[in-house]
């Protein structure tokens, strides 16, 4: 089995694992994302509260609202970007080394090269599961009518509760292929690469991440110089904290880019109000400002 195959279906399962740890929380985020009303409770809530409002209105399942697409699409995109990171990997170790017995260089890959390599692997995922990635968050946005409530349930429910609530949905089969169909009666073929360009963008967020930890990685090292051991004495908890610290950095950096994206890859057709509709990214960063 080569090298590549090897990442790839490393990276897929590692992916898999996060998702199905993560994926309430994701839903969450794409509902907030993609509400462009200011006066609904889901533009102003936090997690927490939105998370109780789907179970309550909607039920549990609702949280793992387009769960299956979004395990293909974590599977497929950890794979094919290890895949294809360890073959640009491979051919920038080989360029090289091929400059060093001509003298230049040591033969091995520099930052910038490797950062050129992760950039290079993150646009042909984008490119090549963006589709899926569509699908998903229009099935994690999509809300169900809310549950019936018996006389009695309505009798406690109070008013300020009730004015919390999200307006009732149709409650329309919403499965994975309706979505697919759906998507295509709206935009045609070219609607899977709905917010294809934030998302080519996004492929910064691991270079910024990358050097953030560097960053971080250098000034602990400096700071345990006395020891000798540098990153070698590092634990499993502190390289864990220094990624998480380096991935919150590189996040807040790069999170308008997210919200473009996944406003662009909701549905557009809003209660026919031309402002929930964008063209392209460029009108959608128009029409959230």
């Amino acid at each position: 089995m080569s090298d590549a195959l090897i990442n790839g279906l490393a990276g897929a399962g590692g992916g898999i694992v996060a998702q199905l740890l993560t994926y309430p929380l994701q839903t969450v985020n794409a509902r907030q994302q993609t509400e462009r009303d200011p006066s609904k409770p889901a533009f102003k809530d936090g997690a927490v509260r939105q998370l109780c409002l789907v179970v309550q209105n909607e039920g549990w399942e609702r949280l793992y609202g387009g769960l299956a697409p979004s395990l293909v699409g974590t599977a497929a995109s950890q794979g094919v970007y290890y895949f294809f990171y360890q073959i640009f990997r491979s051919r920038a170790e080989a360029a090289s080394l091929r400059r060093s017995i001509r003298g230049i260089g040591d033969g091995s890959v520099g930052m910038f090269q490797s950062l050129t390599v992760a950039a290079l692997s993150g646009c042909v995922n984008v490119l090549l599961t963006n589709p899926i990635w569509v699908v998903v968050t229009r099935m994690q946005t999509h809300r169900k009518a809310n549950k019936q409530q018996g006389p009695q349930d309505q009798g406690l429910t109070s008013a300020l509760d009730k004015a919390l609530q999200p307006a009732p949905v149709e409650n329309v089969p919403h499965k994975t292929i309706n979505v697919i169909q759906d998507l295509y009666k709206e935009a045609g073929a070219f609607g899977f690469w709905k917010g294809v360009i934030p998302a080519l963008i996004m492929v910064s967020n691991p270079a910024i991440q990358f050097m953030l930890y560097e960053t971080l990685l250098k000034k602990l090292k400096k700071r345990r110089a006395s020891n000798f051991k540098g990153a070698q004495g590092l634990t499993a908890i502190e390289v864990f904290l220094l990624g998480a610290v380096a991935k919150l950095g590189a996040t807040l950096v790069t999170y308008p880019l997210l919200v473009v994206k996944a406003r662009l890859q909701a549905k557009q057709m809003i209660d026919d109000d031309k402002r929930h509709r964008y063209k392209g990214t460029r009108s959608a960063i128009i029409r959230v400002f």
